[in-house]
Parts: C-alpha cells; structure tokens; sequence
C-alpha cells in the first residue's frame, strides 16, 4: 500500500530546463512542474563566485514568479571554482578537456545555491536562499585518459566537465560537502529543509 502524503499547498515549480535537477528533485514525490527562466547568467565584473550563484539562483525563481500566480518556486544554480576563477559549462569537447587539464591534481570549489520563493500572500518565509558548497579533488591522470572519459561520457553542459553520478566519478579522489546532491545540482538536503518551512509535509 501507498503511504498517503500530504503534498505542497501551492503548486511547486522548478525554475529551471535541467534534466539533472529534474531527476533530484523526482526524489522527494511531489507533483511539481518545470518551466525554463530566461535570464542572462553573465557573472558581474568583480562578483564573487557564490554570489554569482546565489543571484543567478534568486534570478531564476524570480523571472518564473513574475509569469505565474501564487506559488513555491525553486531557483538553483551552479559556478565551479578553481583558484578564484570562476570554470562554466564547457560546451564542447575541446573546452573540457582544457578543463579538466587545468583541473587535474586540484581541488575545485562548486558553489551550488539555492533559493525558494514562496509568492503566496500569507507566506512567512517569501524568500529562503542560501549556497552550498562542494570541494571537489580531481585524480592526476594522463590526456588520453581525459579525453577518453570524455568522448564516453561527453559532459559538455556539465560545470566542470564531469558528471559525478555517472562515470566521472572515476576521475575524482574525493568529494567533501554537507549536501551529496548538491554536485549535481539541487541540494536536496537544504530544499527539504527550505519546503518543510514553507509548510510542505513530505508523509504524514
């Protein structure tokens, strides 16, 4: 038999078009839907890389709140850091193997924020945001093994050029966070926490 749940009072959506933070938050069991933001994800000049995380994700919910009625809206974004430098999407072969060459040996900082607006007019908490760090060490290994993992997996919209769910895993040594799906790109951990605030019940 099913446990019955009680489900959000409003609808959930997820402010984003990734398959990845779709299939986190498909976790949880609670009906939800996705629409696409469109907003510029340019980092500022001389914005730091969580607060380029944490905006982007604010701007995301927001851009989705302006187009629907009352609502608990997820924004979540990531910027992957290496030295202070902020590493995006590669979007291609080439660009990752340059990442991850330059990554190699290295721990890389992956700033993974988080926001949920809650748009309904009684909400005691309109907006909760916050940013969730990952250090990632990436194995000393040669080229060819880089592009290899590459051509096999081909992780061009990937923060990073790995997917640590799949067989990117194999060219990290360690991963030390607080929230394990944080690297993939929606903390569940911290969205559990954000719902249950807003008053979500996940069983009864």
């Amino acid at each position: 038999m099913t446990p019955h749940k009680q489900h959000a009072t409003a609808p959930l959506i997820l402010a984003s078009s990734s398959a990845y933070r779709r299939e986190l938050l498909s976790r949880l069991q609670l009906p939800f839907t996705c629409q696409s933001p469109d907003i510029d994800e340019t980092a500022l000049s001389g914005e730091t890389p969580d607060s380029t995380a944490l905006r982007l994700a604010h701007r995301k919910a927001q851009a989705i709140a302006q187009l629907s009625g009352p609502a608990l809206i997820i924004g979540s974004d990531q910027v992957a850091t290496l030295n202070g430098m902020q590493i995006g999407k590669p979007g291609n072969h080439e660009n990752a193997l340059q990442q991850l060459q330059m990554m190699r040996g290295q721990k890389v900082i992956f700033h993974t924020a988080l926001c949920l607006l809650d748009t309904r007019p009684d909400s005691k908490y309109p907006c909760q945001i916050q940013n969730i760090p990952t250090a990632v060490t990436f194995r000393d290994l040669s080229d060819a093994e880089l592009d290899a993992y590459l051509r096999i997996e081909q992780p061009y919209d990937c923060a990073g050029s790995a997917k640590n769910e799949g067989l990117g895993i194999s060219i990290l040594s360690a991963i030390h966070s607080d929230d394990p799906t944080a690297l993939t790109g929606l903390p569940l951990i911290a969205l559990t926490s954000m719902l249950r605030l807003a008053g979500v019940a996940f069983f009864n």
